[in-house]
């Protein structure tokens, strides 16, 4: 059986919650032993993710939750981080893909596309409110 731990952290919808993500990266890196190398990527990827889920998923509303949870499982040394909003969801499928060239000179649209470069997995549930981002470590 796999030993497993996890480390919880709840945002308010507000941009300057972001600055409470470097020094949890951060406390992740002690608890889990984990690289610079991953240290950065993780850093990038749960920066999109919470980013997505003030803008997106709460719209700014600063009475909405960002629930943070990072697994990790020692045994497998993969760290697993859910990133849940209030908001009612997005269909993932239906994002357009930013590689296309017609989309090249759009605003946004490349959140989830960078987390699916960096992370090792990427999951969607409860209609799109949840990001369930996996790491090899």
């Amino acid at each position: 059986m796999s030993k497993t731990d996890s480390k919880k952290l709840v945002l308010n919808s507000k941009f300057d919650e972001m600055k409470r993500l470097e020094p949890y990266i951060d406390e992740l890196k002690q608890w889990a032993g984990f690289s610079d190398e991953d240290s950065s990527r993780i850093m990038l990827t749960l920066s999109e993710a919470v980013n997505n889920a003030i803008m997106h998923g709460n719209n700014e509303n600063p009475e909405k939750k960002v629930v943070v949870l990072s697994t990790l499982d020692e045994e497998k040394r993969t760290l697993t981080i859910s990133v849940e909003d209030e908001g009612e969801g997005f269909a993932p499928t239906e994002i357009p893909d930013p590689l296309k060239e017609e989309n090249l000179l759009n605003e946004g649209g490349r959140g989830v596309y960078l987390i699916e470069q960096y992370a090792d997995d990427l999951t969607f549930s409860k209609g799109g409110s949840k990001a369930t981002i996996t790491f090899q470590l």
